[in-house]
């Protein structure tokens, strides 16, 4: 089969020439050859393609317009550049929260867990029936229970870490057996929000209300939504637009305003979780800083902070006014 139109080779001299050929503008050249040659042609395209004129005449797919490849007069390489560095500084935070957020809700399921049995994390009698006893109907998973899949996925962490100190020190005293409080520290995000969702309601529950939320069940979707942003940001994938409505957790009492189907939306619940963890954290007045001073604004409008989730005076929202 001969390779379609859009699936060969081409250099980076070939790659800029076909942009601009579209109508992209180019100031420096010379910089745009190396963002192409360092980031790459795919990555940088999902921060241009807001700049793609739409079809006005093609019917939409799923509900989303069809866009042409020729760009909106006044589009620009150099902005797409600095949206990029911006979603880069975006997703830097993001990590910056998450691994306070995740440090924290680890020691309190091990502390939870911990009470019931030292080894809890490994005794289906200490989590939820339906985790630990309920078999999968569909799937590669089928047949086992949830807290089945969960455990190989921590062995096979453990396994990774089979030369960490701790790790030796436990196997060659405790036939391998780390109690949770250690455990923890070869967990991932993933690990975590998966054994909370598979607690016993009523230590969901003594963890959730820590952190005001209505309940375990609701903890857990926080969890579930911050997991994937993790997994977004420690892949460099693009953060800044993303649409979240797949994930959209429970928050009572936020402005109406707030869209959770955008990314502002979690980086609220990221502020409101570490003004528990640590509340003299400046964590929220860096965000205020790069959404503020660091926003390209493109000449053409292809794009602006809506699209991140920001409303009209967000700033004045007692959450993100300051502590």
């Amino acid at each position: 089969m001969q390779p379609t139109s859009d699936r060969h080779w081409i250099s980076f001299e070939e790659q800029l020439q076909r942009l601009q050929a579209r109508g992209l503008q180019v100031t420096r050249r010379d910089k745009a050859l190396d963002y192409l040659a360092r980031v790459g042609y795919y990555r940088l395209s999902g921060y241009w393609y807001p700049m793609r004129q739409i079809d006005r005449e093609a019917p939409k797919v799923k509900g989303v317009a069809v866009r042409r490849d020729t760009f909106i007069p006044g589009s620009c390489f150099e902005d797409v550049v600095r949206l990029y560095v911006f979603d880069k500084k975006l997703r830097l935070l993001a990590l910056d929260a998450l691994e306070r957020i995740e440090m924290a809700v680890r020691v309190d399921v091990a502390h939870r867990l911990g009470k019931r049995h030292p080894c809890g994390h490994e005794r289906p009698e200490c989590l939820h029936g339906n985790f630990a006893k309920r078999p999968i109907s569909k799937g590669q998973d089928a047949g086992k229970t949830g807290h089945q899949v969960w455990l190989g996925k921590y062995r096979a962490l453990l396994a990774r870490s089979r030369k960490e100190p701790f790790v030796v020190h436990h196997a060659g005293r405790y036939e391998g057996a780390l109690p949770v409080w250690v455990a923890i520290e070869v967990w991932d995000f993933g690990l975590l929000s998966h054994l909370f969702a598979g607690m016993k309601h009523e230590d969901q529950q003594a963890i959730a209300v820590q952190y005001g939320a209505k309940d375990g069940q609701t903890f857990a979707r926080w969890l579930r939504s911050l997991n994937f942003i993790r997994n977004v940001s420690a892949h460099h994938s693009r953060l800044w637009n993303i649409n979240m409505l797949e994930w959209s957790p429970e928050m009572r009492g936020w402005p109406d305003e707030l869209n959770p189907g955008r990314m502002f939306f979690y980086f609220s619940l990221m502020q409101h979780l570490l003004g528990v963890i640590c509340p003299n954290s400046t964590w929220g007045e860096r965000v205020k800083r790069l959404l503020r001073e660091e926003f390209p604004v493109p000449g053409n409008g292809a794009w602006s902070l809506a699209d991140f989730g920001l409303f009209e005076r967000w700033d004045a929202w007692p959450l993100w006014a300051g502590r």
